[in-house]
């Protein structure tokens, strides 16, 4: 007869609560991960909370910060192991199939495009700080502190993102 241990009354509870697993989604998927990848980040961020919970280790001050920027090291992590060839054209894909929920499709489709292909284009250590930045709404001195980089880098990965990314939208939009 096998041994029943008693259950910690959290062992069963998701780590992240809808709002997390929503940022961390997000992250991945501005990150380069295709949706079909997507759900399988969000588990391997929840066995990170898991396996850092079961080791004994203090929860994250901010389970949430933490979290995406977990899912923000799986995405450079994903993106260097993908050919930047192979995700362009799949979203090309998916953008010449109609999508009912796009009222104004061609505009919208073609500027998420452009930002989904400059955001490809920034090298990692950018492209990082700025999802995290701008789309996972973690303040400077907060990226800093979750990635283990002065305050300084910080701010010049994102100076130098920004500004790539600024050049490449102008010259695409001037075509």
């Amino acid at each position: 007869m096998p041994i029943r241990r008693p259950r910690d009354a959290d062992a069963g509870a998701d780590p992240l609560d809808a709002a997390q697993a929503d940022r961390v989604r997000a992250v991945l998927a501005l990150g380069g991960v295709s949706r079909d990848d997507l759900q399988d980040g969000l588990q391997q961020v929840r066995l990170r909370l898991v396996e850092r919970r079961a080791r004994g280790e203090e929860p994250p001050r901010d389970v949430g910060a933490w979290a995406v920027v977990v899912a923000s090291n799986l995405a450079v992590d994903w993106h260097r192991t993908r050919h930047r060839q192979e995700r362009v054209s799949e979203r090309l894909t998916r953008l010449s199939t109609p999508d009912d929920r796009v009222q104004d499709g061609t505009e919208n489709s073609l500027q998420a495009l452009a930002v989904a292909e400059g955001l490809d284009a920034l090298p990692a250590a950018q492209r990082q700080v700025l999802v995290l930045r701008y789309y996972a709404d973690l303040t400077v001195p907060q990226i800093a502190e979750h990635l283990g980089i002065p305050l300084g880098t910080v701010k010049s990965r994102l100076y130098a993102a920004a500004k790539l990314l600024r050049d490449r939208l102008h010259v695409e939009e001037a075509v």
